[in-house]
This record gives structure tokens, C-alpha cells and sequence, in this order.
């Protein structure tokens, strides 16, 4: 079987062939391609990430390209997680927001639309080669943020092979599972909403439901992402929150914690990315893994405990480690290779993913893509039947679903009216001045990716 991951040189790419590698025999995965356009950072994230996948899987095939018919053709699966315009571009998507005091967050707030205005284009252009080079039954599952936006106007073309993935649910329920000592995958979780804006309407651990006992218990608002909220809160709602959510239910705070702190998250990204890159291009990954090891380290760490940090004003303590052999969850590439396992098994099984909600929730468009438990039969995804839900989510959740069908209409016919008409929904705006001026200098600023809008 082979897999291809477009967007191979990015920084995580260690990550995702660390999960594909140890998978790989159990699969049958037997060819990898990494392909990225920028080839500076495929030498030296992709150089070790082949590296990586090597140690664990030496028999595995592993190529590095710039090519995507190289990538794409014969393929069986297709992982998208690609940063068009680069860490500069989401520093500009967020400041524009920032500066009319709008939360500029690049997956929940305003400047996810800029972002994919960038990201939908180049997407389809690869879905157009999956189409016509790919194996006929190839999936896409499409990790480039926002992961909402994105995968509703890629379902919105007709590329109806694709899928949203992120890993924020499944890592949920890993931490609770490390929080009560139990094995990994032995919780399961219902979840229904929106990417980045999902509720856990149950989690159950050997059939026993554990929704009041994880929020009653202290101990999850220091170890798990619950940290984000306050006990009232998530007893109030009886449910536990994306901690992405935390955008919607500390509006004012999460403004106020970026504007304060010396830097966006964005602008941290951005400066440790480029310190780290520019320090592995001077090494010889090929002789000197560990060395670059090393430096990858100490960067990447940095980075991972400062998640959310500037909005939130919480930081991360536990010290960070990438341990190549140790068995993990997969992160992101976790979610995709479960499809895969499942597909193969010819049994059916559960995992969370955006598809069309058919029917699932109440309220929703059949072709609405939501993030929600489905059941995988046959190679496909069918939602579970969830029908009424909290009318206090519903709200928020339609609310966030117009701006999304509104966005993915302005990005399909590059109109500034449905832009304008998204952005002014969107909870985070809720303003058509705001709006207005917000469409104007995002379409300004992606004029060199998006051409003219009209």
C-alpha cells in the first residue's frame, strides 16, 4: 500500500513518520512518499523524518520529492498538511485581526478565512491529481487548517473523497486516560459539533460513563486541556469542551492575554521555526542525526510549552521529550492510520472525523460537515445519531456553520459580499463593519495566491 503525505517538510513531519512507521507492517504500508514544494525544509525535516521512519521500520520504502505526480500517482491514501504563504503569512492573518481588536487565532478566529483563502486552492489543485493519478478508491484526509472551512468547501467542489481529521479529540481522551491510569483506547468518547468546536457528550471507560467524575475531578484542570475552563462552566454544561471552545467562552480574556504578551502565537512559531532551521541547515542530518536530534529537541520544546500560552496566560510545565521508539497514539496521523486499520479489518469500529452530518444533528444541513464519532463500515463513514442536542450549543454551533458555508461560497466564487456576509456572522466579529474592513485587507493580502475577488 502506499501513502502519501503532501506537506512532508514541515516541522512535524518526524511525528507523522514515527506513527506511520510503527503502523507501516500491520498495514501493509510498503511505500511513503514525502512531498513538499519547498525543498530547503523537505532536506531537513523530511531527511529526518526518513531518518526516524528507517529506525523503526527499515523495510518500509521511503521517498522524498518535490514532485506531486511523483507523489500522488498509485497512491492509496493521501495525507494534505500543508502552510501555504508559511509561518509569515499566518503572523500577518492574525495581526490584521488583532489590530481592530478582532481575535485573529488562525482555526477559530477571523483569520482562518485568509488562511483558506491560500489553503483551498492548492488543495484542490492535488485533489484534481488524486482524481486522475490516484488509486480509485483513494481517501484524502485533509489535516491543513482550518480543518472546519477547509474540508466543508473541499465536500462543497465534489471532492467527496476527502476527510477532515485533527487530533485535538482523540489527544482529549488520551490524556483522560493517562489521568485515571487506563490503557490507551480503552476510552471512548461521543462527540458531536463543529472542528475546533465540539463537545464530549459522553466518555465511557469499560462501559461505566465518566463525564461527572472527569469534571469533578481537580486533578484534570492541571493534566488535561480541561485547564482552559472553569468547574462551573463544564458542570453547568455537563460536558466537556474542545479546548479550542475556550476562544468562544473567554472571548474578551483571550483578546487580552494576546494583546498583553510579548508575542502571538503565531509570531512564536514563527521565530522558533526559523531558529531551528536555519541551525539544522548547518548540519549534516545524513552523518549526524543525533546532533540534529538534538537541536530539534530543544526547539520543538520550546514550542510545545508555550501551546496557547499567550491567550491563555497558562503555561505548560511538564518538560517535553520525542521519544522515537516509545509507542504513542499517533497524533494526527493516529486518526488517519485508525481509518485505515479499520477499513482493512472488515469489521466495523469508531473514530471521530468531519463529515457531512447527514442527519446526525438536529438543526443541520445533511451536507453540513461537522466533526463527529462515526462509525467506519465499508471503507465509510457513517455519524452517529445524536438528534437533539444542548439548544445552547446548537446556537453556537449553527452560528459558526453559516459563517463556514458563507466562507466556503466567498473563497468558491472569490465574492466579497459572502466573505463580508461570513465574517459578520462569525461570533468572533459579529460586526459588518468590522467585517467589511476585515475582507478588504485579507483579500489585499492574498492577492498574489487568490487573484482578483469580485
Amino acid at each position: 500500500m502506499k501513502l502519501s503525505v503532501i506537506g512532508g517538510g514541515g516541522v512535524r513531519s518526524m511525528f507523522l513518520a514515527k506513527s506511520i512507521a510503527q503502523k507501516a507492517d500491520k498495514l501493509k504500508i510498503d511505500e511513503l512518499v514525502f512531498m513538499d514544494n519547498d525543498e530547503i525544509k523537505l532536506n531537513i525535516y523530511g531527511t529526518m523524518a526518513k531518518k526516524v521512519a528507517a529506525l523503526i521500520c527499515g523495510d518500509m520504502k521511503f521517498t522524498l520529492t518535490t514532485n506531486p505526480v511523483e507523489a500522488i500517482k498509485d497512491a492509496d491514501y493521501v495525507i494534505t498538511t500543508i502552510r501555504v504563504g508559511g509561518d509569515e503569512m499566518r503572523v500577518r492573518d492574525e495581526r490584521i485581526a488583532l489590530d481592530m481588536g478582532i481575535l485573529g487565532q488562525e482555526t477559530t478566529g477571523a483569520a482562518g478565512l485568509s488562511f483558506a483563502m491560500r489553503s483551498v486552492s492548492a488543495l484542490a489543485e492535488y485533489c484534481e491529481l488524486v482524481k486522475k493519478l490516484a488509486k480509485p478508491n483513494c481517501r484524502v484526509f485533509n489535516f491543513t487548517n482550518p480543518a472546519g472551512v477547509v474540508s466543508q468547501t473541499l465536500r462543497d467542489m465534489g471532492y467527496h473523497f476527502t476527510y477532515g481529521i485533527c487530533d485535538a479529540p482523540s489527544g482529549m481522551l488520551r490524556s483522560f486516560e493517562k489521568l485515571c491510569g487506563a490503557e490507551e483506547g480503552s476510552m471512548k468518547g461521543e462527540v458531536y459539533g463543529l472542528n475546533h468546536l465540539s463537545y464530549f457528550k459522553s466518555i465511557t471507560l469499560n462501559n461505566k460513563e465518566m463525564i461527572s467524575e472527569l469534571i469533578d475531578n481537580d486533578r484534570a484542570y492541571t493534566q488535561t486541556d480541561m485547564r482552559y475552563f472553569e468547574k462551573d462552566l463544564l458542570r453547568d454544561k455537563g460536558e466537556i469542551l474542545n479546548e479550542y471552545l475556550y476562544y468562544f467562552y473567554y472571548r474578551e480574556k483571550a483578546v487580552e492575554n494576546i494583546l498583553k504578551a510579548e508575542k502571538t502565537r503565531g509570531e512564536q512559531i514563527c521565530e522558533i521555526n526559523k531558529a531551528m532551521t536555519e541551525e539544522l541547515s548547518r548540519i549534516d542530518i545524513e552523518n549526524d542525526f543525533d546532533k540534529a536530534f538534538q537541536i530539534f529537541e530543544y526547539w520543538y520544546g520550546i514550542r510545545e510549552n508555550n501551546y496557547m500560552a499567550s491567550e491563555t496566560g497558562i503555561k505548560r510545565t511538564k518538560p517535553w521529550h520525542f521519544d522515537i521508539y516509545q509507542k504513542d497514539s499517533g497524533g494526527y496521523a493516529g486518526v488517519a492510520l485508525k481509518f485505515m486499520e479499520i477499513a482493512q479489518s472488515e469489521k466495523s469500529g469508531s473514530m471521530i472525523l468531519c463529515v457531512p452530518n447527514n442527519g446526525a444533528i438536529n438543526g443541520l444541513k445533511d451536507d453540513d460537515v461537522v466533526e463527529i464519532t462515526c462509525d467506519i463500515t465499508n471503507g465509510d463513514a457513517i455519524p452517529h445519531r445524536f438528534g437533539e442536542v444542548d439548544e445552547q450549543n446548537l446556537e453556537l454551533i449553527r452560528r459558526v456553520k453559516n459563517y463556514e458555508r458563507l466562507a466556503s461560497r466567498a473563497i468558491r466564487e472569490k465574492s466579497v459580499k459572502y466573505a463580508v456576509d461570513a465574517l459578520t456572522l462569525h461570533p468572533l466579529v459579529n460586526s459588518y463593519s468590522l467585517a467589511k474592513e476585515l475582507t478588504e485587507k485579507y483579500i489585499d493580502l492574498n492577492k498574489d495566491y487568490t487573484g482578483e475577488w469580485k
